[in-house]
């Protein structure tokens, strides 16, 4: 089995924290056409970096019924600029247009198979994984990008036609996993091809 979930998985169920105050489960979004379910935090510069393309691409699609749930699965004891309360800070600051979730335990990065942040899952309206990877070439310079994967998936799913290209290489920082340097990575993440 590899690390990450396949294409045509089913979404794993989650029920986590928000920073609206809320908890969420995969239930809450039935309602969406397709749902983007990604990994992310608040430090990574590959995020940071990203952050507005991925608002961009949000936005671009929210009226198509396509609804983004971040999800924050990093190690609060590795890098404590991931702490719950730091989550709130960012989206009072940014207005993000998605929901930002709280995976403190980690259990669901796993079920995932998260690698990086950021780490992008596309799920069609019966929640089978039909894209995963990473949103952009290039997320910590997007001056540099040359093709936005998560939009392009996006648009071709929303077309009716299948994704050219469903699984690419997430770029960002490792998921720091509790109890783990900030360097260390499970040996399946190098086989995702």
């Amino acid at each position: 089995m590899s690390f990450t979930l396949p294409i045509g998985a089913q979404a794993p169920d989650f029920s986590l924290p928000a920073t609206d105050g809320r908890t969420y489960a995969l239930t809450d979004f039935a309602d969406a056409s397709l749902l983007v379910v990604f990994f992310t935090c608040n430090h990574c510069p590959y995020v940071v970096g990203s952050n507005a393309i991925t608002r961009e691409t949000a936005l671009k699609y929210a009226d198509r019924g396509v609804r983004f749930v971040g999800i924050n699965s990093n190690s609060v004891n590795t890098k404590p600029d991931d702490s719950f309360a730091r989550m709130v800070e960012v989206m009072e600051e940014e207005r993000f247009p998605w929901v930002y979730l709280h995976d403190e335990s980690q259990s669901i990065a796993k079920a995932y198979g998260a690698l990086r942040t950021p780490h992008f899952y596309v799920f069609d309206g019966e929640r089978k994984l039909v894209y995963t990877g990473r949103g952009v070439d290039s997320p910590r310079d997007t001056s540099k990008m040359t093709v936005n994967d998560l939009d392009r998936a996006l648009a071709e799913v929303l077309s009716g036609s299948g994704v050219s290209v469903p699984m690419t290489n997430p770029i960002g920082c490792n998921v720091k996993w509790d109890g783990q340097d900030e360097h260390w990575m499970p040996v399946e993440a190098c086989d995702l091809v």
